[in-house]
């Protein structure tokens, strides 16, 4: 019984895949440059490069601050 729960709570934590792959070549949170080889996370469906796992969760926790509506990343808009 509590091997089965801790399944489950392994499979609850486990980042949702993405619809779509990643790809974003500037980090959406510190706007460092990113590449195909770069850690993504999923938001929306949408899969976005990453520099480090904190800006993936920053991403994570608040999308609204880093992607436009359409789920581009507004720091590739930023000159």
């Amino acid at each position: 019984m509590f091997h089965a729960t801790l399944l489950c709570l392994a499979v609850l934590a486990a980042p949702a895949p993405a619809d779509k792959p990643a790809v974003n070549v500037k980090d959406p949170v510190c706007g460092m440059a990113v590449s195909a080889k770069s850690q993504s996370v999923a938001v929306g469906g949408q899969g976005y490069r990453v520099c480090n796992k904190h800006c993936g969760e920053a991403l994570q926790k608040d999308p609204d601050k880093f992607l436009d509506k359409d789920g581009s990343v507004k720091a590739e808009k930023k000159k």
